[in-house]
Formats: C-alpha cells, structure tokens, sequence
C-alpha cells in the first residue's frame, strides 16, 4: 500500500467537484480496514468540520463493510462457531472490538465452573453449578430496567455490565456450558430465549433427548415442558417443534439481529435499522 497515495487521497476528500470526492471515496473504500488508521490521523489534524464528518462517515462505512464481509464468510462457512458470529456483531457497534479480551473473560468463567466440577455431577447438579457461579459469583442478571437499551445484545457490554437481555445471556450461558462439554443449547422461543439440556443417551418425556429447560434471563430457572406449554397457549400461539428445540446458530445470529433492529427503532435510529437489516438479509439470500 502506497502510503503517499492515502494521504493525497485523504486531501482530496473535500474537493468541491463531487464527481471527484466521491472517486477519492470509492477509493478509498476498496484499501479496507488499511486506510483507516490514517483516516483517523487526517480527523485528528483537521479544523474543518465538514471534512471530519466525511471521514467519520467513510471510516464508519469501511468497518460496516468488514463486518458485513466477516458475517458472509461466518455463514457461509457453516457458522459453526457460535461465539465467533456474536464477535462479528459486537463490531458492528465497538468496530476497535479486543476480541481476545472477551474469550479470555469467558475462558475465566469456565475455568472457575470446571474446578468445582465433580465427574458424577447429575444434569440439574451441573446447571445449578453453572447458575451459582454466573448469577451469585460473578452478578449476571436479566436487564429489566433497559430492557431496549442495544446494548443488551453486544457481548462485551454485556461482560462489563453483567447485565443482558435473554438471547445474550442465553448465549453466554450455552458457550460455557459448550466449552465445558455441558450439552446446552438455545431454543427459539416467542418473545423469549430459553435455553435446552439435551442428552441423547437417556430415556426421556421429551423428544431428542431434552431432559429440561433453563432460563437464563431468569437466574437459570429449570423448568419443564409444560411451562413452555403453558406459555405459547398464554401468547395464544399453536405449539410447534422448533419452539421446543435447539435452533442453529444461524437462526441465534438472526434472531440477535432482529432485537438489535427492534432496539434501535425504539431509539429513533433508522440509518442503523437499515444497516442491520442488510446483515439479516445475509441470512436470506439463496
């Protein structure tokens, strides 16, 4: 990369022949991610209102194109990596993301579960672990307050706060359950986010080996299949499969979207709405 040519790109920025600004712009856009250090450095030293708010506009574009172009590739590869999918989406608001620094604090949590783990735990002894060291120990809690607040959905907020909303918390729970070889998944529930064990070596009521349900927005209340009955008939809604068993982590990633744009409509945000609902559409395309 031609650092010469960056920087009299950045001056051209503000020519006042648009046909000419917006090739600069073009031009820029295509270095990616490598320009905007430098970009950031012409905002710094410049005086020029306009001009500063072109290169917030254009830095704000390169990272959304990154985090578009990292959500295609995730999905496209299999989205096998649950953790990784939520990383992408947390870049969207906090693009300077130290992605290491949230798998370590969720390492540290799993560790702390793992070193009081006993080989013959049962299910319920091995949840009512995992719920004692997120929800006693470490201050995990469901978000009433602000329950719209966007923040709810970005990990690392999430993290920091100790509060989320209930797919957040959900997926915190599952990765450390995951990573402790703790079979728990989520489960696309209406207006809500709940979260399965499933054990397909045992003979259970349920279907697919799902011994019983947990929620994680509620301290890890465990609960059975008759309360999640119970609660599509007080929605007025027609069980069905996929509301009593794991979904994918495609339809996790989507479905964190979907609060994400519900959040930011409430908050009068439209150039985001639309943003995220390009990132969903990813999720539609053949």
């Amino acid at each position: 990369m031609d650092v010469k040519e960056i920087e009299s790109l950045i001056k051209l920025l503000d020519d006042p022949d648009s046909e000419v600004s917006h090739h600069v712009e073009e031009k820029l856009l295509s270095y990616g991610t490598e320009v905007v250090g430098y970009l950031e450095n012409a905002w710094e030293q410049s005086f020029d209102s306009i001009l500063q708010e072109k290169i917030e506009n254009l830095v704000h574009k390169i990272q959304f194109q990154t985090v578009k172009r990292e959500l295609q590739l995730w999905h496209i590869g299999g989205s096998f990596d649950l953790l990784q999918g939520m990383l992408i989406i947390n870049k969207y608001q906090y693009p300077d993301l130290d992605e290491q620094k949230v798998i370590n604090q969720l390492e540290s949590i799993k560790r702390e579960i793992w070193m009081q783990m006993i080989y013959e735990m049962s299910a319920i002894e091995k949840v009512k672990l995992i719920n004692h060291s997120l929800y006693s120990t470490h201050g995990f809690s469901g978000n009433t307050t602000h329950h719209q607040d966007p923040n709810n959905s970005y990990l690392s907020h999430v993290l920091e706060t100790k509060k989320g909303n209930q797919i957040s918390l959900a997926v915190i729970y599952s990765i450390i359950a995951q990573k402790l070889d703790i079979p728990i998944y989520g489960v696309n529930l209406p207006q809500h986010f709940i979260l399965a064990y499933v054990d397909d070596t045992l003979e259970t009521e349920f279907h697919n080996g799902i011994l019983f349900y947990v929620n994680a927005f509620n301290k890890g209340f465990i609960f059975g299949r008759r309360d999640v009955d119970s609660f599509l008939k007080q929605l007025n809604i027609q069980p069905d499969k996929q509301f009593y068993e794991p979904c994918s982590n495609d339809e996790i990633i989507q479905r964190v979207l979907r609060n994400l744009i519900s959040s930011y409509e409430k908050n009068q945000a439209p150039h985001k709405v639309s943003e995220l609902e390009e990132l969903l559409e990813i999720f539609h395309i053949p």
